[in-house]
């Protein structure tokens, strides 16, 4: 009687502890994996305030909504965008050509930086004008032939600002023009050199990685 008694009990408990099991995966929410999510469409911005303005930039609080479903509020820093020039003599030797880098303080780093020479796009004006002024205050040279190298984000997070990297070749030395609150070392380097500085970690500006890299890679796939 007990042996009958607790097998039908024994029963009665991996019965019931099946359709629990069963009843669990029925209310399990099926979701999609990472790799099968699709996100198409716009962003809308449903609202937005302006919360500083300075000289270079300023900044919005804005609410949106997102693809995928997504409302949230965004906090953005707008820019203009900036020029970046990737000034090239291709000349002296076309083996290995030079650089024109710049070596200045740069305060929000707290260090001197070694970079590309760029700066920002005033409203209205075209990017290869643009170049031409920068590269012109900056260092003094000139350029006969340009041409778009690159594009990017800065940092796409929270900021607005695009880079544009122009390729700019066939150059003429002149007199630099510098703002008065900048302060310019020039330095035309082969592009050895400036590979092995990047390798070395001793070049932390990210348009003058970008840029060098780039370029070398297309160097070295035509030679």
């Amino acid at each position: 009687m007990h042996h009958a008694l607790r097998r039908c009990t024994n029963s009665l408990l991996y019965s019931t502890k099946m359709s629990n099991k069963k009843a669990i995966a029925k209310k399990k929410p099926v979701t999609k994996s990472p790799q099968s999510l699709k996100l198409t469409g716009k962003g809308r911005t449903l609202s937005s305030k302006t919360v500083f303005k300075g000289k270079v930039f300023w900044v919005t609080r804005d609410e949106v909504t997102e693809p995928g479903g997504v409302r949230a509020t965004r906090e953005v820093i707008r820019h203009n965008g900036s020029v970046v020039i990737l000034a090239v003599d291709t000349k002296t030797n076309p083996a290995d050509p030079g650089i024109l880098l710049i070596r200045q303080w740069r305060h929000a780093a707290n260090q001197f930086l070694l970079e590309l020479p760029a700066g920002r796009i005033e409203p209205g004006e075209k990017l290869i004008p643009s170049g031409r002024r920068e590269l012109l205050e900056e260092t003094g040279y000139r350029a006969r032939k340009w041409s778009k190298h690159t594009k990017y984000f800065a940092s796409p997070g929270f900021l607005t600002e695009a880079m544009n990297i122009l390729l700019a070749e066939d150059l003429t030395l002149g007199q630099a023009m510098p703002e008065d609150d900048e302060k310019i070392e020039v330095h035309m380097t082969p592009l050895s050199e400036v590979l092995r500085l990047i390798h070395a970690g001793k070049i932390h500006d990210g348009k003058t990685l970008i840029g060098v890299l780039f370029y070398a890679s297309l160097h070295k796939s035509k030679s």
